[in-house]
């Protein structure tokens, strides 16, 4: 006898798989938290929503914009969005013209560690900040709130990153 679970949201978990209005509904989700997040329109985030769970995990741009509803010119413009961040990687079939778009290897890794390095590149400019109006003025607090921040986080994010390298390491080796 096969047991369901269910998820978060109530979905089947373990059986049949998710309905088509249910992975819309969580690719929509997807999209939503990117639109908040970095001010992304949806078309975005719902191509890496819907690549982040089709099956195949290969999808042709055609395939993709029919799979969230959106145009081909507003895809086509939302793919060199995701390609340029790094989040979607093009893949190429033998004996076929059609470019595929897949998910890349881990690509929240690599986003998120660019994100961090540019939080903290900050510090130059506040550094240079705290310089021009002068480290112990009244007018200096205002920097030196984000320049102190800045600068803890640069203090742990190089030991943050090496212990999810060595539990990556751990789990692929």
């Amino acid at each position: 006898m096969v047991t369901e679970t269910t998820g978060t949201w109530g979905w089947a978990v373990g059986g049949a798989g998710p309905t088509r209005e249910q992975e819309l509904a969580w690719v929509e989700r997807v999209a939503g938290f990117f639109a908040r997040q970095n001010g992304l329109p949806p078309i975005p985030g719902r191509a890496l929503g819907w690549l982040m769970i089709c099956d195949p995990p290969e999808q042709s741009a055609a395939e993709l914009a029919a799979a969230i509803g959106a145009s081909r010119a507003s895809l086509t413009t939302a793919l060199q969005v995701l390609l340029a961040g790094g989040f979607v990687e093009p893949h190429h079939r033998a004996g076929e013209r059609t470019t595929y778009y897949r998910l890349a290897d881990d690509p929240w890794t690599d986003v998120t560690r660019r994100r961090m390095a540019a939080l903290t590149s900050f510090l130059a400019v506040t550094e240079e900040g705290l310089d021009l109006v002068g480290a112990d003025s009244a007018r200096a607090e205002r920097i030196r709130q984000v320049h102190e921040l800045f600068g803890w986080l640069d203090s742990e994010v190089g030991p943050m990153w090496r212990r999810w390298d060595a539990r990556r390491a751990g789990r692929d080796g």
